[in-house]
């Protein structure tokens, strides 16, 4: 299996970020594959931010279900990730996807997994993967303490995350909505 991801997401408001490194790592011989994987995709016309965290084919599979979701329910994303949440769990193909998710729009930060979980968070920070407590300490000491922005937050915390996980590298990705 392949490891090696952190995603993480912070909002303020309407405005958000999201950032990803980009380490795939195959966990059986902990090699590094790839450096500059990119996990971290715009979808439903550019309107929401979708990382994922496990399986490169499995995240894409998710990936392609989402969007479905978002068109079918027009472009709602608590209502889309509840039912993506709920064909997960209930999906004899899908429940074998190892993989998570966080989705993010103007309104709404949400963590998505393959146990029929949709989780919000408090504090609008978010993260997934391999060095997700370092990311989210990181984020919230940030928010705390600095005026910066949620592109600076993610930004920062991913590179302080990459300097203590080994799963995670600070060739990053960032998007803001």
């Amino acid at each position: 299996m392949m490891h090696g991801t952190t995603i993480l997401a912070v909002k303020k408001g309407s405005a958000g970020a999201m950032a990803g490194d980009g380490q795939v790592t195959l966990e059986a011989t902990k090699t590094v594959l790839k450096h500059t994987a990119r996990k971290i995709h715009r979808i439903y016309g550019g309107k929401v931010l979708a990382g994922f965290a496990g399986g490169v084919a499995d995240a894409h599979a998710l990936f392609e279900r989402f969007e479905a979701k978002l068109s079918e329910h027009r472009g709602h994303l608590k209502k889309a990730a509840v039912e993506l949440a709920k064909d997960w769990r209930s999906d004899r193909v899908l429940r074998r996807l190892e993989a998570m998710m966080i989705v993010m729009d103007a309104q709404d930060l949400l963590i998505i997994s393959g146990n029929g979980e949709v989780v919000e968070p408090d504090d609008n920070i978010a993260a997934i993967g391999s060095g997700a407590g370092y990311a989210v300490a990181a984020a919230r000491a940030l928010e705390k303490y600095s005026g910066l922005g949620p592109v600076e937050v993610v930004t920062e915390a991913m590179h302080i995350a990459a300097s203590i996980c080994i799963y995670t590298n600070d060739n990053l990705t960032v998007e803001q909505l």
